[in-house]
């Protein structure tokens, strides 16, 4: 089984990442940011991967340092879990609506962080969540997963959905990227024979 476990202990944030990339979709989450649970909820379900995710944070000045944090711990524990992906498909993408709005996520397990964000919100709260830690989310998982990632949210009016759909996507291309093919017969899915960067 493809599992991890990593924690982050900084000034600012405590933090306890256990993913099981060959699970059903279980979550137990306790960010101590609700809003990002719902979201890290929709990357369980919908990547069918099983994750435990624990953290205390400095919210009493604001959610940047947990949100972020957060995302390069679930990083390092899909890189963990990954090993040297030999038999993975490497690239996943995915497509969901939700209502009005349409996002698109590509994936690839390259070894390189690169991320593309392409995301117009029609407002800057969802609730007490400022929209702009979405892409710190995915800078901190981006660097320390050492993937390439693509999102961008094709149209939305409602600011919810929107930032849904780009979750649900991400659970999805994840989801397809990491699945074992069956005629990779374990091998490095690069003509480099390393995808370690």
């Amino acid at each position: 089984m493809r599992t991890a476990e990593v924690t982050r202990n900084t000034l600012e944030t405590q933090i306890s990442v256990k993913i099981n990339l060959d699970g059903q979709g279980g979550a137990v989450l306790a960010t101590g940011v609700p809003f990002l649970d719902h979201m890290l909820d929709q990357i369980a379900r919908h990547g069918l991967v099983d994750l435990e995710i624990s953290a205390r944070g400095d919210l009493h000045i604001d959610a940047h340092h947990t949100v972020e944090d957060v995302g390069i711990t679930l990083g390092q524990a899909v890189a963990r879990a990954l090993g040297d992906k030999r038999g993975i498909r490497r690239y996943g993408h995915a497509y969901v609506p939700l209502d009005e709005a349409l996002s698109r996520v590509v994936v690839d397990f390259s070894g390189r962080p690169g991320l593309v964000y392409e995301v117009d919100y029609t407002r800057a709260r969802i609730g007490d969540f400022d929209v702009d830690l979405v892409r710190e989310f995915f800078q901190g998982f981006v660097n320390h997963a050492q993937v390439t990632l693509h999102i961008d949210n094709l149209r939305g009016v409602n600011a919810h959905h929107q930032c849904e759909t780009i979750f649900k996507a991400f659970g999805r291309a994840l989801r397809m990227a990491a699945e074992a093919d069956p005629r990779a017969a374990g091998a490095v899915p690069s003509t480099k024979g390393s995808l370690n960067g």
